[in-house]
């Protein structure tokens, strides 16, 4: 698991279907200081984070996998839960 900061959002007019109906999020990985850390990735969130939220993120397949009831996904990272203020 990881924080990162929600930095933006993503439209794709095609996708795969395990994507349907879910949002798709641009996020920052932070470091221990809360400063980028890496390259912004995509990742999926069900949780209606915005931009400017702190969120906990995870690239652990099986919880993936099971959140968009999938087994057969191209998704890596998803959204599990919002940091508070």
């Amino acid at each position: 698991m990881l924080m990162a900061e929600v930095v933006g959002h993503a439209t794709a007019t095609i996708k795969h279907p395990s994507l349907s109906g879910w949002r798709l999020l641009l996020v920052q990985p932070l470091d221990m200081q809360n400063k980028s850390d890496g390259e912004p990735f995509l990742a999926v969130d069900e949780l209606g984070s915005s931009r400017g939220d702190r969120v906990m993120i995870t690239s652990d397949g099986a919880s993936v996998r099971t959140m968009l009831g999938s087994n057969n996904t191209p998704v890596r990272w998803a959204v599990i839960g919002m940091a508070d203020s």
